[in-house]
């Protein structure tokens, strides 16, 4: 039985513009953690990313700072099954 457990996170605040989203690619890579991140029209960055629980949770802390320029104000997350489709982690086009 797998540990894998999923998770889709809506950032808010300052999140577009200062290298959020490759930011949260190498960190995700660094955890060994697969699926993607994009920014979305309104200005937030939602990501989609499964792995070992213990993985998700060190990346959902990092999403509440993000890089340096970052100005988060908010992390809403879901946490679901994993489904195992993802391979690597990525970075998406705008939703």
């Amino acid at each position: 039985m797998s540990t894998q457990r999923r998770v889709t996170l809506r950032i808010q605040g300052t999140v577009q513009g200062v290298s959020y989203r490759e930011s949260a690619r190498q960190e995700a890579l660094r955890l060994g953690l697969s699926g993607w991140v994009r920014n979305r029209s309104d200005g937030s960055v939602e990501a989609t990313v499964e792995g070992e629980p213990g993985a998700l949770e060190d990346f959902i802390r990092w999403c509440h700072s993000g890089p340096r320029m970052a100005r988060v104000t908010d992390v809403a997350r879901t946490d679901g099954g994993a489904t195992g489709e993802f391979r690597t982690f990525t970075v998406e086009r705008t939703s």
